[in-house]
């Protein structure tokens, strides 16, 4: 049994979605299970609909619109006969979106998203099990929702780790290509969940978990696990091998090319995770394993931008000792702050955090009534696995360097 992962950027048109096909083609099918994200950027499409459904009513139809056009687009690309079935499955989805956002009742924003944005995958995986049917790929679509079962804290769910691993084992059928939705799960009332952005990568994992797989592979449009983002560096170098140790720090400090939930049920198996090339299938890519450190052993770079860096002392000189800084993680908990990076002295506590659902602000307010508090908003924290002093050098050039700190292994730099 292996399970693959395509991503939105491997269907983001129909040349796309013919590519997966020329994947399993060269890669073989049987026994395996695609496990698919929505079509290029539709999940930001469908973001863009939840804002405009909470502030702008008045854009929401036009943005609806546009996300249909994309996919009537690449459906025509795809279906030379206008009346294919498909045409009509993919217009009852968008009607499904419509009609949830005409009777919701909810004022819960992250509740809306979780309902709406999900049709992203819903859409890509019809789309993509009609065609593969249309061109003789025998293959069964399956609503991953029935499968993994989470509790309610919409767009931060937990599994439900019990339910999930009885319902895979017993209803999927192994022997079938399958084709699924990434990213998506349900609570216990049957309302959609989701498993955070990226999280397509951790459904492929629950799978293969659940279903004792063989391996599992993420395509991608990079020939493997780089040991730096060629968008913000030059020249990266190909990791051929990398333990399943190695990937999870390098998952916990940002890389993008792995989800940091991505790897814990994989190691618990010992199953392999392969990154490869969907433009060159054959290529070997990278493998996550067991064993030891990576191979070759270089520098590894990573990047977070638009983070928080906030620097807090206490107003009387006390020390921030372990009440202050338990409350002071309680509150980071409270509003949801992804904290990436803390430094502490006798009397300075500085963080640097991750503001995913906009409640700066507000913890600001509360900090500052507690703290003399200095933030720099917009800040970058980098991160060097194995670093060497050229690989902070070159970081430094050009950089005003707010906060360092240095380990073994590892060293932070914060920079505005």
């Amino acid at each position: 049994m292996r399970v693959f992962k395509f991503g939105g950027a491997s269907v983001k048109d129909a040349e796309g979605v013919k590519n997966v096909v020329k994947v399993l083609q060269e890669t073989g099918y049987d026994n395996t299970i695609l496990v698919i994200s929505a079509m290029g950027k539709t999940t930001n499409a469908m973001e863009a609909i939840v804002n405009a459904y909470f502030n702008n009513k008045s854009e929401m139809s036009s943005a609806i619109q546009e996300t249909i056009a994309y996919h009537d687009s690449i459906l025509k690309d795809l279906f030379t006969n206008g009346s294919h079935e498909i045409f009509r499955k993919v217009r009852a989805l968008f009607e499904e979106v419509k009609g949830f956002l005409a009777w919701n009742k909810s004022p819960k924003y992250n509740f809306v998203y979780d309902q709406v944005v999900g049709y992203g995958e819903l859409i890509s995986t019809t789309i993509i099990s009609a065609y593969l049917s249309d061109i003789g790929i025998q293959n069964t679509w399956v609503d991953i929702r029935d499968f993994i079962k989470t509790n309610n804290s919409y767009r931060d769910v937990s599994v439900n780790w019990e339910k999930t691993q009885e319902q895979i084992s017993t209803n999927i059928d192994r022997s079938k290509l399958n084709i699924t939705q990434g990213f998506l799960g349900s609570d216990d009332n049957n309302f959609t969940t989701t498993l955070g952005r990226e999280g397509s990568d951790y459904t492929a994992a629950i799978l293969a978990y659940c279903l004792n797989a063989d391996s599992v592979t993420i395509w991608k449009d990079v020939p493997g696990v780089l040991n730096a983002d060629p968008r913000y560096f030059k020249d990266p170098q190909l990791l051929n091998n990398i333990s399943y140790r190695e990937a999870i720090e390098l998952a916990f400090y940002g890389a993008s090319v792995i989800h940091p939930k991505t790897l814990q049920p994989l190691q618990q198996k010992e199953i392999p995770l392969h990154v490869k090339s969907f433009i060159n299938p054959k290529d070997p890519g990278t493998t996550v394993g067991k064993g030891i450190g990576i191979e070759p052993k270089v520098p590894c770079f990573i990047v977070k931008k638009n983070q928080v860096l906030m620097k807090l002392s206490s107003l009387d000189f006390s020390f921030i000792v372990e009440d202050s800084i338990s409350e002071l993680f309680k509150l980071m908990h409270d509003h949801k702050m992804k904290v990436d990076l803390i430094q502490n002295s006798a009397i300075s506590f500085s963080v640097c955090v991750d503001n995913r659902f906009g409640r700066l602000e507000e913890l600001l307010n509360i900090l500052k009534s507690r703290f003399k508090v200095v933030h720099h908003e917009g800040v970058s924290l980098y991160t060097i696995r194995h670093f060497d002093e050229k690989a902070i050098e070159s970081l430094q050039n050009g950089h005003e360097i707010l906060l360092e700190q240095r380990g073994k292994e590892t060293v932070q730099l914060v920079v505005k």
